[in-house]
């Protein structure tokens, strides 16, 4: 019982004088000047170092000691420095041969028989053939459920590719070339696709009459791609055609046919006006 009442009273104490530092902290902060606070700081910030050093919690040292104290520590290293050879520590490399004075097929050969130059090329040709194997490998084949539905794909397949050759020869004998592309002087496989807008032939002034051959290649939507001129003229004269056919629409192809790029060469004539 008594030990009880001994440990309460201490707490009871304990209690008391933290209240009471509080207070004392908080009375020093509202009632004392700006001016006072500072001083009384340094007081105890001087206080509380003093005590430190008098206690030995800190020991300051002091500049000569410390002065003191590098140089023999730059001394220790440079003794340590001096007797250790650094040499030890590089990695030695070997030298290349002079091959300046040699000629060239002699320098050529000497490098190519050089083991540094070999081990090149061996990782070199090591690599070229893993890249070699990856784009000549075979993709794998799915591994059929039953030979006979194979076989009849197979079939199917083959039957597919000649109904389309058959279907390419009845239909050749029906694309006649056209009256009026004949009249134009159209060549190639354009002569049998229908113009569906042709605008009006430019009109210059030229001294003698030329011609000019060009090249048109037409997309299966009668759209024209690319227009080249065949044979070398007069530039001015190659430009106006090259941009008097790029006004040009064919007709679309019928979705049975394929849905290939045609072309076909067309001249285009320059009178005298």
């Amino acid at each position: 019982m008594s030990r009880g009442l001994k440990r309460g009273r201490r707490i009871t104490l304990l209690i008391v004088i933290a209240l009471l530092a509080g207070l004392g902290i908080l009375s020093w902060s509202f009632f004392l000047t700006h001016e006072m606070q500072i001083r009384v700081g340094q007081g105890w910030r001087k206080l509380t170092a003093e005590s430190k050093r008098i206690f030995g919690l800190r020991r300051e040292i002091p500049p000569e000691e410390k002065r003191i104290r590098e140089e023999v520590i730059l001394k220790k290293m440079e003794q340590a420095s001096s007797e250790r050879d650094w040499k030890i520590l590089t990695p030695e490399y070997p030298r290349p041969k002079n091959l300046a004075p040699l000629p060239q097929k002699e320098r050529i050969k000497a490098l190519t028989d050089s083991p540094e130059f070999k081990e090149v090329e061996k990782e070199l040709m090591e690599y070229l053939k893993k890249k070699h194997e990856l784009l000549n490998r075979e993709p794998p084949l799915p591994a059929p459920r039953d030979p006979i539905d194979s076989m009849r794909l197979e079939d199917k397949a083959a039957e597919k590719v000649v109904q389309r050759i058959l279907n390419g020869k009845e239909k050749a004998p029906h694309e006649k070339p056209l009256e009026e592309n004949i009249l134009l002087g159209i060549k190639g496989p354009l002569l049998t696709r229908k113009i569906a807008r042709r605008p009006h032939p430019p009109s210059v002034k030229v001294k003698t009459e030329a011609e000019v051959e060009v090249t048109v290649y037409v997309l299966p939507n009668g759209m024209v791609d690319r227009v080249i001129p065949t044979v070398k003229g007069n530039a001015e004269l190659e430009r106006i055609a090259v941009q008097f056919l790029r006004q040009w629409r064919f007709a679309p192809l019928p979705k049975d046919q394929p849905q290939v790029e045609q072309w076909g060469t067309i001249p285009i004539k320059f009178r005298l006006q």
